[in-house]
Formats: structure tokens, sequence, C-alpha cells
């Protein structure tokens, strides 16, 4: 790992030295990497937010401890171009919906809670729809990190399997035992949220309790995993995975460029590090003759496509493909 993050410092020196440097989010950016004709387009994502907050969304502590290795078999698997679980498992909703993080590094929690609550679904044949409390996972699991200043998604999904999470939706909504209690803030376009900024971002307390109205009790409400792993950085092993299982929680390194994605695949043209982020990875695809991941972003509905961005697949591009992490819900 370490020889990885020498690469990626290595290469935004290099980058450094042959551009000029370019603030994050500004238009001479945004326009440098649209001049660049690569296989994406940038646009602004953040007009009102200060960059100390954006930097805070980037809260995955890279590396970490170890799960253990799981590798698919895949001798009887006939894999497609193209894999979309929001086709394959149309009665899971929560494989459609785009969380909100709000000012807190809470990324590797959101990205755990994602993916640990549609493959609650699609294990059960659809029959236990419901979201897993971010919060619950953000809050109470002191192992995982420092709350909303990071974390590590290995340790979250062992936590899952080990503590368990209650349900919990998104912010304000009142749906489940421990919905999210951070605000979002208006950090793409105007409008009714507060102005998002660097401060804040306080970790809530741990909750062994649920909001006032809802049962059944906090402890009869835990879902558990059976297993949690770490799926081998093999471009075939994820997508066995992801075809086989669900969606995952992946991460990369955070470039300044990737700030402003609008469309397109991604992949680093230009910037320096910002910090580690986890994402929801669902299925990959193929644009343009570029391969993809397919992945959900936990920055609301107004950034990139509806939330959603595609990755480079096959090159571990910003390390992605080595930080693939998953489990199996206990039945």
């Amino acid at each position: 790992m370490w020889r990885l993050c020498i690469v990626c410092l290595l290469s935004a020196v290099s980058d450094s030295r042959a551009a000029p440097r370019l603030a994050p989010l500004s238009h001479e950016m945004i326009n440098h990497i649209n001049k660049a004709n690569t296989t994406w387009k940038a646009g602004h994502n953040f007009p009102n937010a200060d960059y100390s907050y954006v930097k805070k969304l980037c809260g995955t502590f890279m590396g970490g401890p170890e799960l253990p290795v799981l590798e698919q078999y895949a001798g009887d698997i006939k894999l497609p171009e193209s894999f979309d679980p929001r086709d394959q498992w149309p009665n899971c909703p929560t494989l459609k919906e785009i969380r909100d993080q709000g000012s807190c590094g809470s990324c590797w929690a959101f990205g755990a809670a994602e993916a640990i609550s549609d493959r609650l679904c699609i294990h059960s044949n659809g029959s236990m729809s419901l979201e897993i409390s971010a919060e619950d996972l953000l809050t109470c699991c002191q192992s995982c990190g420092f709350g909303c200043n990071g974390g590590y998604p290995s340790i979250a999904w062992n936590y899952w399997t080990k503590e368990g999470l209650v349900t919990g939706g998104l912010y304000d909504s009142h749906v489940g035992c421990r919905p999210y209690t951070i605000p979002p803030c208006e950090h793409h376009v105007n409008g009714p949220r507060p102005k998002c900024t660097g401060e804040g971002g306080n970790t809530p307390n741990c909750l062994s309790q649920c909001e006032a109205g809802y049962t059944p009790s906090y402890l009869q409400d835990k879902h558990f995993g059976m297993t949690a792993y770490h799926v081998p950085a093999s471009e075939q092993q994820i997508m066995t995975e992801l075809f086989k299982n669900g969606p995952v929680e992946g991460a990369f390194y955070v470039y300044e460029d990737f700030l402003s994605y609008k469309s397109g695949v991604y992949q680093h043209v230009t910037g320096a590090p910002v910090g580690g982020h986890a994402i929801k990875i669902l299925g990959w695809g193929t644009e343009n003759g570029t391969p993809y991941w397919l992945a959900a972003n936990s920055w609301n509905t107004d950034w990139g496509e509806n939330g959603y961005f595609k990755f480079l697949r096959g090159q571990n591009h910003c390390g992605i493909e080595s930080q693939i992490v998953a489990g199996i819900p206990r039945k």
C-alpha cells in the first residue's frame, strides 16, 4: 500500500510541474479539464462551499486493518459486458438511493451502511427492504476511527458482524430507529439549505435508543452480518462479487479535479491529493470504449450524474480496486 501512496504522490508532483497550479473548484481548473478532452466532463459542484468543507468530506483512512480475503469461484458464471443491480433487483429500493453525509467526514460509514442495506434486501429476495443507519455506525463504532474526522471501512464491516446495526433513514426523515442527524447543506447550488463551511461537523453522540415513537427497541432493531471480507484487487473478482452478492464499499485517493466531476468516466487529470474517500460501487459498464465502475456518492443528488459517477475500471486507478470490502448478512 505504501508503494501505491508514493505513486499517487509522485503523479501529483509530476502533474504540478507540467501545468501551473490551478485553484480547486475554480473556472480555470474546470476549463483545463474540459480542454484536455479526456473521458469525462467537469463543472461547478461546490460554488457555495468553503474548500475546507470539501476536504472534510473525504474522511476515509486508506489501508488500515485487513479483513480476511474472500476469493469468489467464477468458473460457472458468465459475466455480462455491463451490469446494473438496479435492473437486476428492482424490488430493492435502496439501490436507487443517494444519501448526503452533510458537514461530516462520514463517507466511510455511508459506503458501508448503503451497501449493507442493499445486501439485506438482495439476500432476503426482496422481503427485507430497509435502510441501515449510517448514524449508528458513525457514532457507536469507537474502533472504526474518529467519527466525522475519518474512519476505516474494513472495521465498519467487521463492527456490523460483531455488534450489529439498527435502521435509520435520511436527515429529518423519521425513518427507522436512528435517522441521520447531521443536516445537509447547500454545497452545490443556491437553495434553501444553509451554506456549507469547514466548521461544525462534530460527531453526534452514540445513543443506544431509537427516536421517540419508533418500535421495536434499539436492541431488537439490530441487524447483523454473518461475514465481512476483503475482495481481491482483481477486476474479475470484483465483478463476480457484485454480480453474485450486490454492491460493495470501495475507497480511493481523491484528487482536486474529482470534486468538479459532472459526467463521463472519471480519471485523474489535474490537481493535488485531497484525501481518502469511500463510496458504494454498484456495477460496471463501458462508455465510448472506456471501462468503468458505476458508483454512488454521498454528496446528494445534485453532484455528478444525479449523485452517481463512473470511475475508470481495471487499472486500480487511485487505488480503487485494492480497497474493496463487503460482507454477507446473517440469516
